[in-house]
């Protein structure tokens, strides 16, 4: 009986752990990061008083758009010359 609720925990936490794994490759995600940085920024150039500061504040939330694209190719590029 023990072998079944240590396999069940497991399986409970695969399930977990898969599941945060799909939250943290999301478009959901990286467009919610995206759109806060772009609103954060915004906030901060604004109160500085930058010039333009709805459109400086897209340079980073792009950046960060972009960044995450390039990681993927990345990883596996690493994953696969890893040795």
């Amino acid at each position: 009986m023990d072998l079944a609720k240590e396999i069940e925990k497991i399986k409970e936490r695969n399930r977990r752990v898969e599941a945060d794994k799909s939250w943290e490759t999301s478009w959901a995600r990286r467009i919610f990061i995206g759109v806060s940085t772009y609103i954060l920024i915004a906030i901060f150039l604004i109160i500085i008083r930058v010039e333009r500061p709805l459109e400086s504040a897209i340079i980073p939330a792009i950046a960060y758009l972009i960044s995450t694209l390039t990681l993927g190719v990345l990883k596996s590029w690493w994953l696969k010359n890893r040795k």
